[in-house]
């Protein structure tokens, strides 16, 4: 039998699974919207002087203009039908590739949730908003997702979105932006774009400082606002009012939620566990996945 093209695409089905990355597939058939080229070619822009995280090196991705959905399924022994995409940070300058990508695929595939790890542009598109395209791509990628969601053996009405800083902000705006921001392409388009549930860490930019750390305007948080897992620190350095600050959001829009605020740890540690305890978030965030139904198998 022969598989559909985007499922051959997406689905290698190759043993052991991380052998060897899937194949990603690109989400826009020609250039993605309002984009103009001229990038530097894409690639990793760690330098030896950079930090490293519990002393491992890790992959910033950079000058990414092909942006690009990679499908990661969940052992068959295992799955139940959940599927996560992932949004790595940095800074919507570039993208913490591994640290808060390929390794929360891994982390997600534990559990027996499918993951789809979204390669979006970077860095911020000039004279747009800085989530602008990385929305579109996010968008864009949600709605393929639940377009082929029969064939990834996705169940369509459980498929969330977890997102690190700058990926937590393109999270939290992909939950509260339920209309498209780019003009139809195909099908995949006219599904929904919203996620069922949406897991944030150490999330960035949610709130105006300047207005009391409400939750910005462009963040329209309603009884839409997928049920949502919150975790950062008080030493965060793009402040824990951030997240305080989008929690009261969702309480006073009646949203489900669960927060976390750990005394310290910083910013950007993604799933590498140290002696912190905020590194134990993953074990709170399958906990809440699994209590609120996202893991039951149907």
């Amino acid at each position: 039998m022969k598989l559909p093209p985007l499922l051959a695409a997406l689905c290698l089905a190759a043993a052991p699974l991380f052998a060897a990355a899937p194949p990603a597939v690109k989400l826009w058939p020609g250039t993605p919207p309002g984009d103009q080229g001229g990038l530097p070619p894409e690639g990793d822009t760690t330098k030896d002087t950079d930090n490293l995280v519990a002393g491992r090196r890790l992959i910033r991705l950079g000058h990414v203009s092909e942006p690009t959905v990679t499908f990661f399924p969940a052992p068959a022994d295992r799955a139940n039908g959940a599927g996560v995409l992932v949004c790595p940070g940095g800074g919507y300058h570039i993208l913490a590739w591994d640290l808060e990508g390929t390794e929360v695929c891994e982390w997600l595939n534990s559990l027996g949730v499918h993951a789809a790890l979204l390669k979006y542009r970077v860095p911020k598109r000039p004279e747009r908003p800085n989530h602008a395209a990385a929305l579109e791509d996010a968008q864009r990628a949600m709605g393929l997702l639940r377009r082929r969601a029969p064939e990834l053996g996705l169940d369509a009405g459980r498929l969330g979105v977890l997102g690190f800083s700058a990926g937590g902000n393109l999270a939290a705006f992909l939950s509260n932006t339920p209309q498209r921001t780019y003009p139809r392409v195909d099908a995949a388009d006219d599904l929904p774009c919203r996620p069922d549930f949406a897991v944030l860490v150490y999330p960035a930019y949610l709130t105006d400082q300047d207005q009391g750390d409400r939750v910005r305007p462009e963040l329209p948080i309603s009884t839409n606002t997928p049920p949502t897992f919150i975790t950062i620190t008080q030493d965060d350095p793009v402040r824990v009012e951030t997240a305080l600050g989008y929690a009261a959001g969702l309480q006073r829009g009646k949203v489900p939620f669960e927060l976390h605020v750990h005394p310290r740890g910083g910013h950007g540690y993604g799933l590498r566990r140290t002696d912190n305890p905020a590194t134990w978030w993953p074990e709170r965030a399958g906990e809440w996945m699994k209590f609120s139904g996202w893991l039951e198998k149907k």
